[in-house]
């Protein structure tokens, strides 16, 4: 038998969810092989899998410049500009592949259809369903795009379609998609205990087990020891600047936050960057995660901490000094950032834990990665250990930041955004009030929202769940009652 080829070992570690390891064969190649078009891609499509959109960009770049226009290259292309809110970037590329006759055409119809929902191209989106020609018109995510328009003027008869692609002849992502958006129609209809009963349901089907108890373990090690008083080791390399960073979970208003402070000249919102994950697996994988990094030569911190930089720099608004970096899983690798990132800056945001609870169980989240908000009773462990972690962890590595309470915050916006620019360094500036205007696209749970002004309308939205929460969740809510009055 012949012996596997590099190109054919590729494919089958991607098919086989291999992805860092098609990235180890992918890259050499690429670099022995610098026009090769398959050796790219297999750069690009891996860490498109690993969720590294900056560095997908940049291997999208290369092949770019002479590979354009093969259809493969420019889906891909389209589908990172998507990820990176290059709106109209995104839309001339995909809407050349799908309007071709290759075999990435029914993909980049599907990609172009999703980012006009998310972007509110709504005409847009009708206009292209009506035209959609019989290669994807029969696709189940055409039906799905057509529920969701659906959904805008008849919420109980677009639940209906929506659950009717919650089949077993239709691929989990499909199913996943269709019922967390009917769970957020019944949730808008007041058909709560369906709403609940149905995200229930779909986590069952869809959500992947997760070692919550790794999670848990590892991070509350960190949290005793912060709370202790004890002090995460002094950094080795030169502190960074202009670099913003949020701390906290899913759902406690990360997105508005990011929406009102990208309205400043100075600051431009990066979306939920995957840079912090890179930077906190690398640093994990020296063999001193946590309490060895201090041990850690600058000269292998250095690299780790400029491709943090590269890639925020590369995702930011041309002009702005400030990179606000949505993550949400700062929160998980304080220690690494604390070695990695001396200098940055961090909001803290904290929300009703019920309120954020039984929004992230109603949302779709990624199954892999986020499996631990399939249930009421994982959240309340993670927003436990979270709410133990900091801001103690953000004083133990000498971070400059501020605490806001999301209640507070959509109280009075301007007096927090004003301690938000302070903490920067900048002066206050009207536009954050209006986070509405801003055209930035959002691709993240609350696009809708934040189409909205400024209100308070999530509030007490727990309330209406009430049945599903039990006297576990005291505590936290009582802690929480304090941080809004204090």
């Amino acid at each position: 038998m012949a012996p596997e080829s590099p190109v054919a070992a590729i494919e089958r570690l991607l098919r086989e969810g291999r992805a860092l390891d098609a990235l180890a064969v992918a890259e050499p190649l690429a670099a022995k092989n610098p026009r090769m078009l398959q050796a790219w891609l297999g750069v690009a499509r891996a860490k498109l899998h690993l969720g590294w959109i900056a560095e997908a960009d940049e291997a999208l770049e290369r092949l770019d410049a002479f590979a354009a226009a093969d259809p493969q290259v420019a889906l891909l292309r389209g589908i990172v500009h998507q990820r990176l809110g290059r709106i109209d970037q995104a839309a001339d590329r995909l809407r050349a592949v799908a309007t071709g006759r290759s075999l990435q055409a029914v993909e980049a119809s599907v990609a172009l259809g999703e980012l006009f929902w998310f972007a509110h191209r709504h005409d847009e989106l009708r206009a292209w369903l009506a035209s959609a020609g019989p290669a994807w018109a029969h696709d189940p995510r055409a039906a799905l795009l057509h529920a969701r328009l659906l959904g805008r003027s008849d919420a109980a008869a677009a639940v209906d379609a929506l659950r009717a692609l919650c089949v077993p002849e239709h691929a989990p992502p499909v199913r996943r998609a269709a019922g967390f958006e009917a769970v957020g129609l019944l949730d808008r209809l007041g058909r709560y205990r369906e709403a609940y009963d149905l995200a229930l349901a779909m986590h069952a089907d869809t959500t992947a087990p997760f070692d919550l108890d790794g999670l848990l373990m590892e991070t509350g090690r960190v949290a005793q020891a912060v709370v202790r008083g004890e002090r995460f080791p002094p950094s080795r390399v030169e502190p960074v600047e202009g670099i913003c960073l949020v701390a906290g979970l899913p759902r406690s208003g990360t997105t508005l936050l990011e929406q009102m402070l990208d309205r400043h000249p100075s600051i431009s919102g990066i979306g939920e960057y995957d840079g912090v994950d890179r930077l906190g697996f690398d640093l994990q994988s020296t063999g001193q995660w946590p309490r060895g990094l201090g041990m850690l030569r600058a000269e292998v911190v250095r690299p780790i901490r400029n491709r943090y930089v590269h890639g925020a720099r590369r995702l930011a608004r041309p002009g702005a000094p400030w990179c606000f970096d949505k993550t949400l899983r700062a929160w998980r690798w304080m220690p690494a950032l604390a070695c990695a990132l001396p200098g940055a800056r961090f909001i803290h945001l904290q929300r009703d834990p019920r309120d954020m609870a039984i929004s992230i169980l109603l949302s779709y989240f990624h199954p892999i990665n986020d499996g631990w908000t399939a249930s009421l009773e994982s959240i309340r462990r993670v927003v436990e250990i979270e709410r133990a972690l900091l801001p103690a962890a953000l004083e133990a590595g000498g971070f400059a930041h501020e605490s806001i309470v999301y209640e507070r915050l959509v109280a009075d916006p301007a007096e927090h955004a004003g301690r938000c620019l302070r903490l920067l360094g900048l002066e206050v500036d009207a536009a954050v009030l209006a986070p509405q205007e801003n055209r930035r696209a959002v691709f993240t749970l609350s696009h809708e929202q934040v189409r909205r002004p400024i209100n308070t309308s999530s509030i007490g939205r727990w309330k209406n769940y009430a049945f599903a929460f039990d006297g576990s969740w005291d505590a936290l809510a009582a802690a929480h009652e304090r941080a809004i009055t204090g």
